[in-house]
């Protein structure tokens, strides 16, 4: 993979405080020429809420998607389906597709029933993915349209347990369907898990993700990224600006990136808090180590990019124009960060706030949009028309239907900024 690193500020002013951002393009390598046959196979694991809510076009249409997942899958590639109430039922033991028509009976098979035990059909998927992972690991996805109102329902603990996994080489993403979901579950165990947050309010959409996400689990170039950011000595603080997890470690700070896509560039924002510097000349802020396994030939790599600015006295740095391109992503980022803000305060039952949330939004993307890089104003337009949708809903009382709106856009946008999802291919 490649890294380039765009400073907003290519100079500080000599013994001034500052603050520097920068951001970074990470470029995956376009999908390598492969045999027929010779691809490495996946694993994929689906866990399905049955619970009577499900009951008619929701739980006919992740079937319907189900089938064709498997039609499109590789005789080679595991596939399992746990099915989730009250309790978790494995109705498709994971391994390789080697009976299709047989794993496309028993789907077909899944009927409704009672409460949402939504830990007990992860728990169980889990331990089906674990068992079925290949040496590039596994994906779940987990598919539910209601609040868990059974076993553990905390999505702090259940967003451990996906840390957990993703350590252990399984992806989790979430497929939340209808109105009636907890979003702040959903998006607790795709943050953690390392895949993606998806809202669907019809079969139709629920279809296009589930098929989607299959799609992305074999469009994979790189798993395990993680971006390792080592401060100069110099340096008081670094700030993550995209919605991603970190954990402060001895040597730095480590942000985890997940899995990228063939071909995909994804955008990372960090900020500096530089204190005022006392040497003029070349000074060195971080230094940046991205790893990631190569796939398919599952080889570890590191790629070492230090972040160097020049320090020159307070006249020569007056005047100076911040980069575009970096500021117009801080603000589209910061976007996603008041839209988090929103989501949250909607499910607290707070639509004020959230209005506040959306509004500081949109007002901090007119600011930038007159010195906006040309490239990135249809972004910026864009995410505009989107916050006055938000706003839109949230006046007409359609709250459950903007906080979950909130919750997978501002995750899709700030998670994997650059990546075009699957299913919108």
């Amino acid at each position: 993979m490649h890294v380039t690193a765009h400073l907003d500020l290519d100079v500080l002013a000599h013994e001034t405080d500052s603050t520097l951002s920068v951001l970074l393009e990470i470029a995956a390598p376009a999908a390598p020429v492969v045999a027929a046959g010779s691809r490495p196979p996946g694993a994929l694991e689906v866990v399905l809420d049955r619970s009577g809510s499900m009951q008619g076009p929701p739980l006919e249409g992740a079937k319907q998607a189900l089938e064709h997942v498997v039609d499109t899958l590789d005789p080679r590639d595991s596939f399992g389906l746990v099915v989730f109430d009250d309790q978790a039922l494995v109705v498709v033991p994971a391994a390789p597709l080697r009976d299709k028509a047989a794993v496309k009976r028993a789907i077909r098979g899944v009927h409704p029933g009672g409460m949402t035990d939504l830990a007990a059909g992860y728990l169980r998927g889990l331990q089906e993915a674990r068992r079925a992972a290949s040496a590039a690991g596994a994906t779940l996805i987990l598919i539910s349209d209601g609040h868990a109102n059974s076993g553990e329902t905390r999505p702090d603990v259940l967003g451990s347990v996906a840390a957990k996994a993703r350590a252990d080489g399984v992806t989790t993403s979430s497929l939340g369907y209808g109105l009636g979901y907890d979003e702040r579950l959903l998006s607790a165990l795709a943050r953690s898990g390392g895949g993606n947050e998806n809202f669907a309010e019809n079969p139709d959409d629920a279809g296009r993700v589930i098929i989607g996400e299959a799609a992305g689990m074999l469009e994979q170039a790189a798993q395990a990224a993680s971006l390792l950011v080592t401060m100069s000595p110099a340096v008081r603080g670094v700030k993550v600006i995209n919605d991603l997890p970190t954990h402060l470690l001895a040597d730095g700070l480590l942000v985890e990136l997940g899995g990228f896509y063939t071909g995909e560039t994804r955008k990372v924002v960090l900020t500096f808090d530089v204190p005022a510097l006392s040497a003029l000349g070349l000074a060195e802020v971080a230094t940046l180590t991205l790893r990631y396994v190569e796939l398919p030939a599952l080889v570890e790599h590191t790629v070492t990019v230090p972040v160097h600015v020049n320090v020159v006295p307070g006249d020569d740095a007056a005047g100076r124009l911040p980069d575009a391109v970096v500021r117009s992503e801080l603000a589209y980022l910061e976007a996603q960060r008041l839209k988090r803000e929103a989501s949250t305060a909607l499910s607290a039952g707070d639509p004020a706030a959230a209005v506040q949330h959306l509004a500081a939004a949109s007002a901090g993307l007119a600011r930038a949009m007159p010195a906006a890089a040309p490239s990135l104003r249809a972004d910026l337009s864009d995410e505009a028309a989107a916050l006055d949708a938000l706003m839109a809903d949230v006046r007409q009382g359609q709250i459950q239907r903007a906080a979950k709106t909130a919750s997978s856009d501002a995750a899709y946008k700030s998670r994997t900024r650059g990546r075009t999802r699957s299913q919108d291919r």
